[in-house]
C-alpha cells in the first residue's frame, strides 16, 4: 500500500469568489519536507440533460483563456449551503432554462488532480420542462442539441475539447 502524504501546514496565497490558491507543506515518502501549490475549490456540478427525442442538450460559450468557443455540458461551481443535487438543479435552470423531473447522480471526478482538489459531480437530467434561462451577467450561452453520434463526431474533430465535459461524458457512457 502506498504511503499517505502528511500535510504539515496550509497557507492561502490568494482568494477569489471561485477558488483559493494554496501552498501546503508536507512530508515526502522519504521523510523529507516539500511544498505543494494548488487551487482549492468548493467543487462543481455538471448536468447532462436528455431531451425527449433522445438528444443531449449542450451549451456553446466563449472561453476567455483559450479565446475560442467551447461546447460543454451545463455546470458550474458549488455555492455555499447547497447540496450537489440542489446546485445541479440551479445550474440547469440558470444556464439552460430547464427544470428536471428526475436528476440521477452518475459519478464524480477530479479534473486535474496534480493542480486542484476540485471534485466535480455529474448528473443526468430527465423529464425536462422548458422555462427561461437566466445566466449571470458574465455568461452567454447558445444551446445545442446533439445525438450521441453527433456528439462523438464533435469530439473526434476537436470541436468538443473541454476536459471537464469529456470526463463527464466518459461517466455518461457507462450508463448507456
Amino acid at each position: 500500500m502506498l504511503q499517505r502524504l502528511r500535510r504539515l501546514s496550509t497557507k492561502i496565497l490568494h482568494k477569489n469568489p471561485w477558488w483559493e490558491y494554496r501552498r501546503d507543506e508536507y512530508v515526502h515518502p522519504d521523510g523529507g519536507h516539500g511544498e505543494f501549490y494548488y487551487a482549492h475549490t468548493k467543487g462543481a456540478v455538471f448536468v447532462i440533460p436528455e431531451l425527449e427525442d433522445g438528444r443531449i442538450l449542450m451549451l456553446r460559450q466563449f472561453r476567455y483563456l483559450n479565446q475560442r468557443e467551447s461546447l460543454e455540458f451545463i455546470g458550474g461551481g458549488m455555492k455555499e449551503g447547497l447540496t450537489h443535487e440542489q446546485a445541479a438543479r440551479e445550474e440547469l435552470s440558470e444556464e439552460a432554462g430547464y427544470e428536471a423531473h428526475e436528476l440521477i447522480p452518475i459519478g464524480w471526478f477530479n479534473p486535474m488532480n496534480g493542480a486542484s482538489d476540485e471534485e466535480c459531480y455529474v448528473f443526468v437530467a430527465r423529464g425536462l420542462t422548458a422555462g427561461t434561462a437566466h445566466p449571470e451577467p458574465s455568461e452567454e450561452f447558445e444551446p445545442v442539441a446533439l445525438t450521441i453520434a453527433e456528439l462523438e463526431q464533435r469530439i473526434a474533430v476537436g470541436e468538443l475539447w473541454d476536459g471537464m465535459t469529456l470526463a463527464a461524458y466518459a461517466l455518461y457512457r457507462t450508463i448507456l
